[in-house]
């Protein structure tokens, strides 16, 4: 297993721990959720270096392209369910959010049942970028993240559009 694939587990290994954390910190702090916005960025830097390796020394394999998207999706699902759960974030944001994840994933299958793959887009990383500064805001509790998570609704809106539309002849019979 090479270096990038083992980074992928490794990001999928600590949502358990982002979880755990991040239910301790609620019921004992309540505000700033530290150690959890911790796990949750060195998990988040485990997707930029994985990608970053798997492309630079041609590390791709079929088990990073199909196991990468789904941790980033694991990660941010939970993170988002966390926060809802914890009134930080309004559910139809997480229920818009994760809905365009699940669709993208059900695209990506139709694209690989073909033998082709998609690729990300620049919306789907301005998604995920956005995504990620929107959850650690809320995690610290930084009073205007949720303008920030509405951008990132509106980029991961505008993205789910955008590899459908590109992509919109895999959906035809």
């Amino acid at each position: 297993m090479n270096t990038p694939n083992k980074l992928t587990i490794l990001r999928m290994i600590l949502v358990p721990f982002f979880l755990v954390s991040f239910y301790i910190e609620i019921k004992n702090l309540g505000s700033s959720l530290i150690i959890s916005t911790i796990i949750f960025v060195i998990a988040s830097i485990t997707d930029f270096f994985d990608g970053y390796l798997a492309r630079k020394y041609n590390l791709v394999t079929d088990f990073g392209k199909f196991m990468d998207p789904l941790a980033d999706k694991i990660l941010v699902a939970a993170a988002m369910i966390c926060l809802v759960g914890a009134s930080r974030m309004p559910a139809w944001m997480a229920v818009l959010i994760i809905s365009r994840e699940y669709a993208i994933s059900i695209l990506r299958a139709i694209a690989a049942s073909s033998g082709k793959v998609i690729a990300a887009s620049s919306g789907g990383k301005i998604k995920t970028v956005t995504q990620i500064i929107a959850i650690i805001m809320l995690l610290l509790n930084i009073p205007f993240a949720m303008y920030v998570m509405i951008i990132a609704v509106v980029a991961t809106f505008y993205s789910g559009v955008e590899y459908i539309y590109i992509n919109r002849h895999l959906l035809t019979y």
